[in-house]
């Protein structure tokens, strides 16, 4: 009994200095208001919001806010975005009289999410961590309960949701080694328990993770496993245009030898481009498609090979190769799982440089291609060791640029081996998959939804 009671005071002490150091945090974040403000205006100045939609961001809502209950997702990047889409969508299913809000950040998430999104999804810029934002947006949108995606955590969003009786879940929930080692520190430790302790459901993506939310002293009993929902990543945001060029390219494409490096960053191009010159003194017919990470990465890309008198063409053109076009350069947002299906190699980037930290390599797993990538990859190592010990067939690790030259070359020479490579992915790709959505709405529906009022509840359910 006396361990039990030293330990409840002990989570006491911990709570108290954690409320300390919110206070101060909140008393920060409401006196950088003013400068915050100043910085959202320069960011629209420089096209990095939204040109009519920026007071968003400070929790002005620009759409009404419907009758009934109300699930607010929130997101920041297209990719955290994309991982929420299946289970809005199996939510919605289920629970067909629920409202969905959903929130990102980034202007890519918007410019692919607001033409892709069923009608029925309310997409709005989520606010600032601010007070007066913060307050602003929960006071209009009154959420019944708060999903945040993967690494969302903002003291004045988590513990003004609390404050109104909103139940919070994170799903795909991960901490990065870095942010991880800055929430354990003697300061801020007390800080995220304190946060961590106002959620009723947290779904880590990997046995890891849930081993650090532990350590930040989330308590037992609301982390749960689903699976990843990178897995589940659906085809959209590919216009009736874009499919058919696709088509087009698969055409055109019969006569090549084609591989593809997707997501990558300034840096790896290099890598890239000295594999693939390498290769055109071997296979004269190869294709490189390379897939950058920011559209003007892409653009900068295509200009320096036309300087240099390379056959290259940009994916925006939309124009048919040309004779000894060797190089294509996707400058567009939103089909590279279309653009997958267009190779039987990928070579998945933010891994071939120390620094980075890997990217999603089920999307190219789902099209059944043989899936490279480099070392360093993050959070994504628990997806590239999954997949490995399905079968050690389905990824590929390589160190750098010669061993990412040999692999590929005996990949292209070796049509025995591309074919088992590329049906190994394809096949834990569909294993490891299955269920994901069914299992996160379940947990969803028993941790969430049953904390809705009673005569909410009972409207909702089928």
């Amino acid at each position: 009994m006396g361990e039990v009671a030293e330990g409840g005071e002990e989570e006491n002490r911990t709570m108290k200095k954690g409320l300390v150091v919110y206070k101060l945090y909140r008393a920060l974040s409401y006196g950088v208001s003013p400068l915050i403000h100043l910085h959202l205006r320069w960011r629209r100045f420089l096209g990095l919001e939204h040109p009519l939609r920026w007071p968003e961001r400070l929790g002005h809502p620009s759409r009404p806010r419907r009758p009934g209950p109300l699930l607010w997702f929130h997101a920041v990047s297209l990719g955290e975005g994309m991982i929420a889409i299946p289970v809005i969508k199996h939510c919605i299913r289920r629970m067909p009289h629920l409202h969905v809000l959903m929130t990102i950040t980034t202007m890519s998430a918007y410019e692919v999410l607001s033409k892709s999104l069923p009608s029925e999804i309310i997409l709005q810029f989520s606010p600032v961590d601010t007070p007066t934002s913060i307050h602003s947006f929960l006071d209009y949108w009154k959420p019944n309960a708060i999903v945040l995606m993967e690494s969302e955590l903002w003291p004045n969003l988590i513990m003004d949701a609390s404050r109104n009786g909103i139940t919070l879940a994170l799903l795909n929930a991960r901490i990065s080694e870095k942010s991880f080692k800055y929430w354990s520190g003697p300061v801020l430790l007390p800080l995220i328990s304190l946060m961590l302790s106002k959620f009723s459901l947290i779904i880590p993506l990997s046995t890891e993770q849930g081993i650090r939310f532990q350590l930040l002293q989330a308590p037992p009993h609301i982390i749960h496993f689903s699976g990843d929902l990178k897995y589940v990543i659906e085809d959209f945001g590919v216009n009736e245009r874009g499919r058919n060029n696709i088509e087009n390219l698969r055409v055109q494409l019969t006569q090549k030898k084609v591989w593809m490096a997707s997501s990558i960053h300034r840096g790896e191009e290099e890598i890239i481009l000295g594999v693939h010159f390498a290769l055109m003194q071997q296979q004269p017919n190869i294709l490189t498609i390379i897939v950058p990470r920011h559209l003007q990465q892409g653009r900068e890309i295509a200009r320096k090979l036309e300087k240099e008198g390379q056959n290259v063409l940009l994916r925006s053109q939309y124009e048919k190769f040309k004779a000894g076009t060797n190089i294509y350069v996707v400058d567009t947002l939103g089909e590279l799982r279309q653009l997958y299906t267009l190779t039987p190699i990928a070579v998945i980037g933010g891994s071939l440089l120390p620094g980075l930290s890997g990217h999603n390599i089920s999307e190219a797993a789902a099209a059944g291609c043989a899936v490279l990538t480099g070392c360093h990859v993050g959070h994504f190592s628990h997806m590239v060791l999954e997949m490995q010990r399905s079968n050690p067939l389905s990824v590929l690790q390589v160190s750098g640029k010669l061993e990412l030259e040999k692999a590929l070359v005996e990949l292209f020479t070796n049509a025995t081996l591309l074919e088992a490579r590329g049906r190994a992915a394809r096949e834990v790709f569909c294993s490891l998959s299955c269920g994901i959505v069914e299992k996160t709405w379940s947990l969803l529906n028993f941790h969430i939804f049953d904390r809705f009022s009673s005569e909410e509840s009972k409207s909702l359910r089928l």
